[in-house]
């Protein structure tokens, strides 16, 4: 058994970590709030937005929809959401082994968000394309660099993680252009269409609806941004509660082998105390 001073040592280190767990785990609580707050409101506004496309379209058919369908020999890209750091679980991992289920390099290219999915990648020795930093959620998501990465393909694949509950992510993949015909399929706002012949647009028509597509592609995918870090947040917020939950077991085991280790070196120096009087008995014995 080990010394009672080196249990007591390494219950101190764990009740260190048990701390820091638990600070991390309220960090992760308080991020969790603020970013389904956000994710609430992007949903919210790329409905108001769509309702307002969808009343100026010249026709619904001549412009997102008909880019849905791409050129079959066209490349396509998956735009991978992950987190920055690796403190959100296994999140990430299962995020690339869902994406490798359909990825084939000689059809797709792989474009990254967050360099935990970069360095996953590489580590398995999957090249992709470009890799940007996740946005900060905390300030304006500027994701014009990714659409601009993004608008040569065919069709884009967004692989994110997203939150259901705070016991519970999924991995979840969105075609951004066929998500939003989806949207326009299924709108029944009852919005009066505007067009050219009743309406004075300007600058022209064309180009009100290629601004507004453009701008909801973006919403469309800063909202997966947004999902992915509130799933990172609920995950990070599991990973650190497991971890205290551990921490604590730990410190109660630690705690119960000091106590032993402290009653059986009491023992033993009771035992050498006895032993030690024995001796001096018998020896002073022995001169009488």
């Amino acid at each position: 058994m080990s010394r009672a001073s080196s249990i007591e040592k390494e219950s101190v280190q764990i009740s260190t970590i048990q701390d820091l767990t638990g600070v991390f785990e309220s960090i992760a609580s308080t991020q969790v709030a603020k970013v389904k707050n956000k994710v609430e409101l992007s949903g919210e506004f790329f409905g108001l937005l769509w309702n307002r496309y969808r009343s100026i379209r010249i026709d619904p058919a001549s412009r997102i929809t008909t880019r849905a369908l791409g050129d079959d020999k066209a490349r396509k890209v998956y735009v991978i959401i992950s987190a920055e750091a690796g403190l959100s679980g296994d999140i990430d991992l299962r995020l690339i082994e869902t994406m490798m289920q359909n990825y084939d390099p000689k059809t797709t290219d792989i474009i990254v968000l967050g360099s935990h999915g970069a360095n996953q990648l590489t580590q398995r020795g999957i090249h992709y394309e470009r890799f940007f930093q996740v946005p900060e959620t905390d300030k304006y998501i500027n994701v014009d660099p990714v659409i601009e990465a993004v608008m040569p393909y065919s069709q884009i694949i967004v692989y994110y993680e997203e939150y259901v509950s705070l016991g519970v992510q999924e991995i979840k993949s969105i075609d951004l252009i066929s998500r939003m015909k989806a949207l326009g399929e299924s709108d029944d706002s009852g919005e009066e269409i505007m067009t050219a012949e009743d309406t004075i647009f300007e600058p022209s028509l064309d180009e009100i609806a290629d601004r507004m597509e453009m701008t909801m592609m973006t919403i469309a995918l800063s909202q997966a941004i947004l999902e992915s870090n509130l799933a990172q947040a609920a995950s990070r917020f599991n990973s650190m509660a497991v971890a205290k939950k551990r921490a604590t077991e730990l410190l109660t085991i630690y705690q119960l082998d000091f106590h032993r280790a402290k009653r059986s070196e009491s023992d033993r120096r009771l035992r050498e105390v006895m032993i030690s009087i024995k001796k001096k008995k018998a020896h002073a014995k022995g001169i009488h």
